[in-house]
């Protein structure tokens, strides 16, 4: 049994005695599960709330009700406070109750908000009104826990703000997110009482406990019906050609892996702009429209986040859906149909970081045995020449490699058509030779009737063309490679300008999730209006397009004796300083990728800058020649 579960008189017991006790208890829990080292709050929190809830219970009369603290939400990091595990007094069926902790004293509506508040002591930021919190737990544990899915178990919320008169939130009380969950002031302790004694008989819940712990982990038949009327109404999507191969391959081997019980790994390799997302979001919304249990994951947070806004759009439970590849270190072996792993040339050696508690990264495997074994259909797609950081590694022959090592079936599709720069493969094509990373070197570009290139003289020319693009209806934006130093914003919220060329200078994108300065968070930037005037980085324009793409080629690459050189003394990225774990032939490779990268985002045109003369010379010899153009 583990730390963080016990019977309602034993919690009692254990914080009548010494109620700095609990706090061991959980912070021993959390280590040995490596979830995370508790923070100072989270201990005060346990000591202040989980005596208060103890004596609750056991004034009610359910002192055998079992008790799990800390509960983590199933493929996330979330936790809820407590879940109380019983019988149900009229059904006898299992009944839970998710139960939200709060020490809040007063707490207000903020500004005009029907969601958000503004809590007194806390830090100047809104919070998620408790209501809504715990009904978002509720629904999450029913959309991925199998045992609650069919609707035989009950599982209720209620925020227990035990600290708190009515009249201290009385706005959250008036509030419409009041009606999602029960909000329980310490004032209406009897209230709380009946509430619970409603939901849980005085019976041992033991049973439903080990129940719920150990029930498989599997989005829910509900949530994939809610998912596929989201994604069929949001988008039709029209697979042609090797895209519509890719689509019924996996389907095909979702079905064989259901009659036949077999597991089939399915990569699909393609460039930018081939369709793969495309691909991703088709096979998620019929997956999901014929029952089976899918998931869709990346290894990039910009990507994740625009994907949950624009596929989940009006619904967060299918937000859900969207997941990171380092989700699934605990995941049940098969306990997926299929698992869609977009981007996966941003695949990790390992899914853990500096955050990951010892114990954890301990038991750590390589990350793709934890997504092929999360599966039955591990469906990988991915564009090599995307690999722009140290410790990526999803690339066909280690995918393959490591399937084959298992023993499982792979199969393969290559997506050749090309749907970014104007339909233009040749574009693509210029820029890989360009950058030396296919062909016999560089060959002269001359604009197609779908896609223009051009080489600017200033950063001034570059963003006042973009800028003019932006004003017509047209989506632009600029990007760089990481040649300059990238600062917090200023306690004013405002935005250092730290891209310098001469007397032009703009701020980075910024780093975090949260807008500040008129500018949006790093995952919306490619996307919001407002991130038009910052300059994007490799890691949030990656995964996205626009229609007008300007490029900032950095001092880290510039061009000498016929070719592009790279400098790694002029290059800021963190991830590339040690030469310990990227040498100098992986940080050529890697840097080429990057500039792949950014200049294969456009889909109308791409404008080319670089501060370094000999390169714009060098590419203006190389870009619409008098003699190459048409009709010249």
């Amino acid at each position: 049994m583990g730390l963080n579960r016990m019977s309602a008189d034993a919690l009692a017991a254990m914080t009548d005695s010494d109620s700095s006790e609990i706090e061991r208890v959980l912070a021993d829990h959390l280590f040995q599960a490596g979830v995370a080292v508790p923070s100072i709050g989270e201990r005060r929190s346990w000591r202040s709330s989980l005596p208060v809830l103890a004596r609750d219970l056991r004034d009610a009369g359910l002192g055998r009700v079992e008790v799990i603290l800390e509960h983590r939400l199933p493929l996330s990091s979330k936790r809820a406070d407590v879940v109380l595990a019983g019988v149900h007094p009229r059904t006898g069926a299992p009944s839970y109750v998710v139960v939200e902790l709060k020490q809040w004293g007063t707490a207000v509506r903020w500004e005009t908000s029907d969601s958000l508040v503004e809590v007194e002591g806390a830090p100047y930021r809104p919070s998620l009104h408790p209501s809504l919190q715990v009904a978002g737990y509720v629904d999450y544990l029913q959309d991925f826990t199998a045992s609650l899915a069919d609707g035989h178990a009950s599982v209720t919320g209620v925020a227990y703000l035990h600290n708190a008169t009515d009249y201290g939130v009385q706005d959250l009380r008036a509030m419409p997110a009041s009606s999602s969950a029960r909000l329980v002031t310490g004032q209406r302790r009897g209230e709380l009482h009946d509430l619970l004694r409603g939901l849980l008989a005085p019976e041992p819940g033991v049973h439903a406990a080990d129940e719920l712990l150990g029930s498989a982990i599997r989005p829910s038949r509900q949530l994939l019906s809610v998912a596929a009327a989201e994604i069929r109404e949001r988008e039709q999507f029209v697979l042609l050609d090797e895209q519509r191969i890719a689509y019924e391959m996996v389907l095909a081997a979702v079905d064989e892996a259901r009659s036949s019980d077999t597991k089939t790994v399915v990569v699909v390799a393609g460039g930018p702009g081939s369709g793969k997302s495309v691909i991703a979001l088709s096979l998620l919304g019929e997956l999901a429209r014929q029952g089976r249990t899918v998931l869709h994951a990346t290894g990039s947070r910009s990507f994740t986040q625009t994907l949950r806004q624009v596929a989940g759009k009006g619904s967060t439970r299918t937000k859900s859906l969207f997941m990171y590849f380092n989700s699934f270190m605990t995941a049940e072996k098969n306990g997926l149909d299929v698992l869609i792993l977009d981007e996966a040339h941003r695949l990790r050696e390992k899914s853990v970081n500096r955050y990951t508690p010892k114990t954890l990264r301990e038991r750590a495997r390589a990350q793709v045995d934890e997504l092929l074994d999360a599966a039955r259909v591990p469906v990988f797609l991915l564009d090599q020449h995307q690999v722009v950081r140290p410790g990526e590694l999803g690339s066909v022959p280690e995918i393959e490699q490591a399937a084959r090592a298992r023993g499982l079936t792979v199969r393969h599709v290559d997506l050749g058509a090309q749907f970014r720069a104007g339909g233009s493969e040749r574009y693509v094509e210029w820029v890989q030779r360009l950058l030396g990373l296919h062909g016999d070197g560089p060959v002269a570009w001359a604009d197609e009737p779908g896609f223009r290139v051009d080489v600017v003289d200033t950063p001034h020319e570059l963003e006042a063309r973009l800028r003019a693009y932006q004003d017509t209806g047209l989506k632009a934006r600029m990007t760089a490679g990481y040649c300059w130093r990238w600062s917090d914003p200023r306690p004013d919220g405002t935005l250092v300008p730290d891209v310098q060329i001469g007397d032009w200078s703009r701020p980075w994108n910024l780093k975090g999730d949260r807008a500040t300065g008129g500018a949006p968070p790093s995952s919306l930037w490619a996307t919001d209006p407002a991130g038009f005037g910052q300059v994007g980085c490799v890691y949030t324009a990656q995964g996205f397009e626009y229609d007008w793409n300007g490029v900032i080629l950095g001092p880290d690459l510039v061009w000498r004796d016929g070719r592009f050189v790279a400098r790694r003394d002029q290059n800021r990225d963190p991830d590339f300083r040690s030469r310990t774990s990227v040498d100098d032939a992986t940080f050529d490779r890697l840097v080429r990728h990057v500039y792949k990268v950014l200049l294969t985002r456009g889909m109308v045109g791409t404008l080319l800058y670089s501060p370094d003369e000999e390169t714009r010379d060098a590419l203006r010899e190389l870009v619409n020649r008098p003699g190459d153009l048409p009709g010249r």
